[in-house]
């Protein structure tokens, strides 16, 4: 499984929930995660995909930090089974 299939998974769910799944492409930041998820209810979360045991790297660690500081929610994605459960988590917060 690649990160890519991954990623299409998300955004199939999200879109079926009736949220967005924007890609984020920076030129001036480094690090930040893949997407930016909005789901009915004013939900937001920032995921970070990887393929199947990949790990983020430190810039990525460092982004995610400092956007949970502000409050925001990020995760890291590595699994298609991992999708129903954070969306299903997001959505009951």
């Amino acid at each position: 499984m690649t990160e890519r299939h991954i990623e299409q998974k998300l955004c199939t769910k999200v879109k079926a929930m009736g949220g967005i799944a924007i890609k984020i492409n920076s030129l001036s930041m480094t690090g930040l995660p893949d997407r930016l998820v909005l789901l009915p209810e004013e939900k937001a979360l920032f995921v970070e995909l990887k393929a199947p045991g990949k790990k983020m790297r430190p810039i990525q660690v460092k982004r995610k930090g400092q956007l949970e500081a502000l409050g925001f929610l990020v995760y890291c994605i590595d699994d298609v089974k991992q999708i129903n459960k954070i969306l299903k988590e997001v959505m009951l917060k």
